[in-house]
């Protein structure tokens, strides 16, 4: 596809379409607030994005120790251009053309293991445990 680039300059985020992308498209972030979505745009180790002819398309952020540690998050490409692979070069920008590439990365996904085994995630050894979310009740 021709106009297509990827692109970790923080200040070419649209933001507001990020998160109209969070805040309604996807399963797991729909329970974060803007001012949230601020905060993890603020503080994220990289930012990455995908672009179409200009027009951001696709957004990955990460969050890292800087030293040996990632973590996946976020990882979205809008319905118009999916089916190209355009997902997975996103997310291979993200982790091989960083600073991180000799990390060790992490993620939690529900229903895009097939995308992710292809850059060479696995299922985690013997050594990793997680803590489950509690998510924080909302008071009116």
């Amino acid at each position: 596809m021709s106009g297509v680039e990827f692109d970790d300059d923080p200040a070419r985020i649209d933001r507001d379409r990020v998160w109209q992308w969070l805040s309604t498209d996807v399963y797991w972030a729909q329970w974060r607030t803007r001012a949230d979505v601020e905060a993890q745009l603020d503080s994220a180790w990289r930012l990455a994005g995908l672009y179409v002819d200009g027009m951001q398309q696709g957004f990955a952020r990460a969050f890292s120790d800087g030293v040996a540690l990632a973590y996946l998050a976020d990882v979205y490409v809008d319905p118009l251009v999916r089916g190209q692979g355009l997902g997975v070069e996103l997310v291979r920008f993200m982790i091989d053309e960083g600073p991180g590439a000799g990390f060790r990365w992490m993620l939690h996904t529900r229903d895009a293991h097939g995308v992710y085994h292809r850059l060479g995630f696995v299922a985690p050894d013997d050594r990793f445990m997680e803590r489950p979310e509690r998510r924080r009740l909302e008071t009116p």
